[in-house]
C-alpha cells in the first residue's frame, strides 16, 4: 500500500498548498466568497460538476447500483437533470443579480423583509451537507488506513477547514478543479472500465443477474419521482449551487458551463451505476450495498491505481464538503450575523481586508461546529434528508415564485417559507425522516400559502419590482470598488 498512500499524501498535501495560493488572490469581499465574479468557462464547468458530484454521489451511486442495478442512476441523474435546468432557464439572470445570497434575492425580489427566517433555513441545509460530507470521510479513510472513525473525520475535515479558510472561493475554486480532474481519471477512465472487465463483460453481467438489473426504471417510479423533488428542484435554490452561479464571468458561462457541467453528471450517474451492477456481479453478498464502492477499489485495482481512485473518492468527498463549507459560512455571516446586529446589508468592499477576515473567521467557527456536529452524528442518509427536506420544503415555493410570479409578495414569502419549513419538520417527526410524505405535503402546504396570502395582500410595490427587473436586466447594480482591482490581477 506504499505507493497508494504516497498518492493520497500528496493529493492532500497539494489541497493544502492550492489553498496558501488562493489566499494570495483573495483581496477582497468578492475575491473571497466568488472567486471575484470572473470564472471562465472551463473552470466554471469543472468547479460546478465538482460541488454537485459528492461522496453521496460516488459511493451512494456505486451503493445504489449494487442494489437496483442499473436504475441505480436515477439519484445522481435528476442532480443533472437539476443543473441542467438551473443553467439553461435561471442561471444568466441568477448571474446578473450580483449577489452573495439567496436570501439577498429575496429581499431584492420581495422588498427586503424576507431575511433572517429564509437565512436561517438555508443555513441548517448548507450545515447538514457540510456534515454529510464530512462524515464520508471515515469512510475512505477506513479503507485507506483503517483510521478511528473520529479521527478520520478530524483529519479530512481540518485539511476542507484549512484550505477554506485560507483563500475562500479561490481555493476552493482551484482545489475544485484538480478535484474535478482526478474524479474523471480515477472514476470514469480507470474504475469503471476495469469493473466492466473484471465481471466479464455486459454480456456476463446480464447472464449473472436479474434482469430487473437492466431495467431503467428498476428502482421505482415513486422513488424517482422523490429524487425528482428533492434533487432536480433543490439543485435550483440551494446556496451551495448559487454561490458558484456567481463565480461566473458572464451570462454565457454561466449558461453554456452550467450545461456542461450538468451533462458530464448524466454521464457520471450511469458509470456509478454500472460500476455498482459490476460489483454485484463479483460481490453478491456484501453486507451494505455503501460497501460496493471501497470493495472493488480495494480487491481489483492494481497498485497505485487504487491510490488514484480512492483519491477520487476523497475528491467527490473534499469538493462538496468545501462548497457546502463556505455556503455555510456565507449565509451565517450575510444573512443572519450581519441582520441581527444591524449592519448594512449592501457595503462595499472597500477595507476589504475587513470584509476578508470577517468571512475567515466564519468559515473557521463553521468548520469546527461541522466536524463536532459529524462526530456527533451516524447516519449520513438522516441527515442528508433533512437537509434537502428543509430546502426545497421551505425554499422553494418563494425562490421560484419570485423569479417567475410578478404577484408573489413579501407576506407571502414569508408565510410560505415559515409554513412549508414547520409543516416538513412535524411531519418528519410523525412519517419518519426518510418518508416522502414530509416533502409532498410540506411543499403543497408552502405553495397553497405562497398563492393565498400573496393573492389577499397588496402586491409589491412598483419601484421595488422596478429596481428587480434592472437587476435581472443587469442594469442598477452597484459596482463593487475592489472589482475593477481584481480584474487587473
Amino acid at each position: 500500500m506504499a505507493v497508494d498512500y504516497t498518492v493520497i499524501v500528496g493529493y492532500l498535501a497539494g489541497m493544502l498548498a492550492m489553498g496558501w495560493w488562493g489566499m494570495r488572490r483573495a483581496r477582497s469581499k468578492s475575491d473571497f466568497l466568488v472567486a471575484g465574479r470572473r470564472l471562465g468557462p472551463v473552470m466554471y464547468s469543472g468547479t460546478m460538476a465538482a460541488i454537485v458530484l459528492g461522496g453521496a454521489s460516488t459511493i451512494g451511486g456505486v451503493g445504489l447500483g449494487y442494489q437496483y442495478g442499473l436504475s441505480g442512476a436515477w439519484m445522481v441523474f435528476t442532480i443533472g437533470l437539476g443543473l441542467l435546468a438551473l443553467s439553461v432557464f435561471f442561471s444568466a439572470r441568477i448571474a446578473r443579480l450580483k449577489v452573495y445570497t439567496v436570501s439577498e434575492m429575496l429581499d431584492l425580489r420581495y422588498g427586503g423583509r424576507a431575511g433572517v427566517i429564509s437565512g436561517v433555513v438555508m443555513w441548517a441545509y448548507t450545515l447538514m451537507l457540510a456534515v454529510t460530507s464530512t462524515i464520508a470521510y471515515a469512510t475512505i479513510f477506513d479503507v485507506l488506513f483503517d483510521m478511528n472513525r473520529t479521527l478520520a473525520i478530524v483529519l479530512g475535515g481540518s485539511i476542507v477547514v484549512a484550505y477554506s479558510t485560507l483563500g475562500g472561493m479561490w481555493s476552493i475554486t482551484l482545489t475544485d478543479m484538480v478535484q474535478f480532474v482526478v474524479k474523471t481519471i480515477g472514476v470514469l477512465l480507470l474504475l469503471l472500465p476495469i469493473a466492466v472487465v473484471k465481471a466479464g463483460g455486459f454480456g456476463e453481467m446480464k447472464a449473472k443477474l436479474p434482469t430487473g438489473y437492466f431495467d431503467p426504471l428498476g428502482i421505482g417510479g415513486e422513488t424517482i419521482f422523490t429524487y425528482v423533488l428533492i434533487y432536480t428542484f433543490g439543485m435550483l435554490i440551494g446556496q451551495d449551487i448559487w454561490q458558484r452561479v456567481f463565480t461566473a464571468g458572464s451570462d454565457k458561462t454561466a449558461r453554456w458551463g452550467g450545461t456542461v457541467a450538468g451533462t458530464y453528471c448524466l454521464v457520471y450517474a450511469v458509470a456509478g451505476a454500472v460500476i455498482g451492477t459490476a460489483a454485484k456481479v463479483l460481490y453478491p453478498n456484501l453486507g451494505s450495498p455503501d460497501d460496493a464502492f471501497a470493495t472493488i477499489v480495494k480487491d481489483e485495482l492494481p497498485i497505485g491505481v487504487r491510490g488514484l481512485v480512492l483519491a477520487a473518492a476523497l475528491a467527490a468527498v473534499m469538493s462538496t464538503s468545501s462548497g457546502a463549507l463556505i455556503a455555510c459560512a456565507t449565509v451565517a455571516n450575510n444573512d443572519i450575523w450581519s441582520r441581527l446586529r444591524g449592519a448594512a446589508k449592501d457595503r462595499d468592499d472597500e477595507g476589504g481586508h475587513d470584509e476578508v477576515r470577517g468571512n475567515r473567521v466564519f468559515i473557521l467557527v463553521m468548520g469546527v461546529g461541522v466536524i463536532v456536529t459529524a462526530i456527533a452524528l451516524n447516519n449520513v442518509v438522516e441527515a442528508l434528508t433533512v437537509a434537502y427536506n428543509l430546502l426545497v420544503g421551505g425554499l422553494l415555493v418563494p425562490i421560484l415564485g419570485g423569479l417567475l410570479w410578478k404577484r408573489g409578495t413579501a407576506q407571502g414569502a414569508l408565510a410560505s417559507v415559515i409554513v412549508g419549513g414547520l409543516a416538513v419538520v412535524g411531519l418528519m417527526a410523525t412519517y419518519g425522516i426518510l418518508a416522502n410524505e414530509p416533502v409532498y405535503y410540506g411543499l403543497l402546504l408552502s405553495l397553497a400559502t405562497y398563492v393565498t396570502v400573496s393573492l389577499a395582500t397588496p402586491p409589491t410595490d412598483a419601484a421595488v419590482l422596478a429596481a428587480w427587473r434592472d437587476r435581472l436586466a443587469g442594469r442598477g447594480t452597484p459596482e463593487r470598488a475592489s472589482e475593477p482591482v481584481a480584474a487587473h490581477q
